[in-house]
């Protein structure tokens, strides 16, 4: 009796630690991850703040020109917010009981991720100044996946629909998804399947956040003494070249 009376009160306390552990479904995790990353976020606000206002402190012994440059690199880096002039586009879903012509799909009625992408990239050539996409900064070395009808930026989940802020001069921009052939094409398929498609030239300034995502930039290399492509040797690569510079490779 005493020794099973021993081991009940040891499963009861192991019962009780687990309540306490990591959850082991996927979407507790997420929820987890989700609120840990919050928390970093807000961390990274702070220490940011206090780097402006040690930044500002030492403004008024720097030349002109230099706080011209440093002002210009904190945009262009997404460093510091930026309010100005600018647009939004909006990108959306057609409807799924739209009419629609025969032989299209349920990836045709679907903004997709080069759709995107291709706005982002026709607003940069127009000269953006900053841009968001959703709630977050875009900057130059930003990534994201859209997975089915979800966005996926800097580990947070959007739906549509997808909004692009961009300030920079209107009338460059608008020139500039007027001209891209991507754009075009997306816009083509709004007339088509009903895809969401919306420019607006607000007359009041537009906000666009600060840059609060990871910089530090990181590479794959191969381990010393691999062997990347094994058999294949610089005659055989000089010979690959000639092939498909006379056409018959």
């Amino acid at each position: 009796m005493a020794l099973a009376g021993a081991l009940f009160t040891a499963n009861a306390r192991i019962s009780r630690g687990t309540d306490a552990r990591q959850p082991q479904d996927l979407a507790g995790l997420q929820t987890n991850e989700d609120a840990r990353r919050e928390r970093l976020a807000d961390r990274v606000a702070d220490l940011r703040s206090q780097v402006d206002a040690l930044t500002e402190e030492q403004t008024g012994t720097v030349g002109l020109e230099w706080q011209t440059a440093g002002q210009a690199y904190d945009i262009a880096s997404g460093k510091v917010a930026v309010s100005g002039r600018g647009i939004t586009v909006t990108l959306d879903d057609a409807p799924a009981d739209g009419p629609r012509p025969a032989g299209t799909g349920p990836d045709d009625l679907v903004v997709h991720q080069q759709d995107l992408q291709a706005v982002i990239n026709a607003l940069w050539a127009g000269g953006a100044e900053a841009m968001a996409l959703m709630d977050q900064r875009v900057i130059s070395t930003s990534a994201f996946q859209c997975i089915g009808n979800v966005l996926s930026l800097q580990g947070r989940r959007y739906s549509p629909p997808y909004v692009v802020t961009a300030v920079g001069d209107p009338a460059e921009l608008l020139s500039a998804l007027d001209a891209d052939p991507a754009v075009r094409a997306y816009r083509s398929w709004v007339d088509v399947v009903g895809l969401g498609w919306e420019v607006s030239r607000p007359t009041t300034d537009l906000d666009v956040p600060a840059y609060d995502g990871a910089v530090d930039m990181r590479y794959a290399s191969v381990p010393p003494g691999t062997e990347v492509l094994p058999g294949l040797v610089s005659g055989d690569s000089t010979a690959t070249q000639a092939r498909r510079e006379d056409g018959r490779g």
